[in-house]
Formats: structure tokens, C-alpha cells, sequence
């Protein structure tokens, strides 16, 4: 059975904000339905871009098999910073998984997947006042 460190949030993400409890219930959930053995999860400063826990973690890798964290939007938001994530995940041979969104990333597939997802997300804020924009134009 794998064991997986937990990852958490006592701030709000992407505009989002969840309770730590309720955070803590959905990583629970995904490591009983992927047979993981969780953990108890760390949880990251309220500080706004301060990942100094994450850090922690991830030097920790050698005494798990990966991290489980809420969400894949509680990476850092800038791409070279989640690139470092990334590389130091696989570079362990580690898995990073994320609860929410039910994704795993083992591979450069997965960190091609994750990605992907981020940069959907980075872009939609401005496809409404793009489509505000054509349509007054029109």
C-alpha cells in the first residue's frame, strides 16, 4: 500500500476557499477509494504565494510515495514554480495526485495533463470580457 503525504490549504485558492476539515475529508476519500495509506495532511501558511510547507513536503518525498493535495489549483500559480514541483516529484520517482479533480501525475503525461488544466483555467477570466468585447461589437 502506498503512502501518501497530505496537502492542504488554511487560505483561499483560485478564488475558491474550502475548510480545512472539509479538505482533510476529500483527500481521506481518495486515498481509501485508490487504496493509499494517508498520512495526516500538512497544511500550507495563510500567507498569499507562500508555499514554504509545500517545500517541506517535498523534501520529505523520500518517506512517502507521493503527496496528496486537494486540489491541483493549490500549486503555485506561477509555471516555473509548479515546473520545480514537478520535476522534484518525478524526479523522486514520487506521484502527486489531487483529490478534487480525481488526477494523478506519475509521468510527464500527467504533468503534460495538469498543465493543460492550468493554463484553461488561467485564460477563462478573460474569455468573458472577450466575448463582451465581439458582442458589443457586433
Amino acid at each position: 500500500m502506498n503512502k501518501v503525504r497530505g496537502y492542504i490549504f488554511s487560505r483561499s485558492f483560485m478564488g475558491e476557499r474550502v475548510p480545512q476539515h472539509i479538505q482533510n475529508l476529500v483527500i481521506r476519500d481518495y486515498c481509501d477509494r485508490h487504496q493509499f495509506q494517508y498520512l495526516l495532511s500538512a497544511t500550507e501558511y495563510a500567507m498569499k504565494e507562500c508555499y514554504s510547507i509545500l517545500e517541506q513536503v517535498l523534501n520529505d518525498l523520500a518517506a512517502v510515495d507521493g503527496v496528496v493535495a486537494y486540489s491541483l489549483f493549490q500549486l503555485p500559480e506561477a509555471g516555473a514554480e509548479r515546473q520545480r514541483v514537478y520535476e522534484r516529484v518525478l524526479g523522486a520517482g514520487k506521484g502527486l495526485y489531487f483529490a478534487v479533480e480525481g488526477l494523478s501525475m506519475t509521468d510527464a503525461v500527467g504533468c503534460d495533463l495538469i498543465e493543460t488544466i492550468w493554463r484553461i483555467r488561467q485564460t477563462l477570466p478573460h474569455c468573458q470580457s472577450a466575448l463582451i468585447s465581439y458582442l458589443e461589437f457586433t
